[in-house]
């Protein structure tokens, strides 16, 4: 969407394209909330990332 805000333009004009951008809902957000819990894991979480971080220097012969 584009709005055009002219020079001079009267305080009514500003509020009714001030209006017209806050008019729409701002999408996205993501609620990490509802999935807390979810998994189960067998191991600790920091060894876990510690193993996925380190696995270009492991010796894997």
């Amino acid at each position: 969407m584009v709005l055009v805000l002219k020079k001079g333009a009267t305080k009514k004009d500003i509020e009714a394209i001030e209006k017209a951008l806050y008019k729409e809902k701002a999408t996205g957000g993501f609620n990490a909330k509802k999935y807390n819990g979810i998994m189960t894991l067998k191991e600790d979480p920091l060894t876990i990332q510690k193993d996925l971080r380190n696995e270009w220097e492991r010796d894997l012969s």
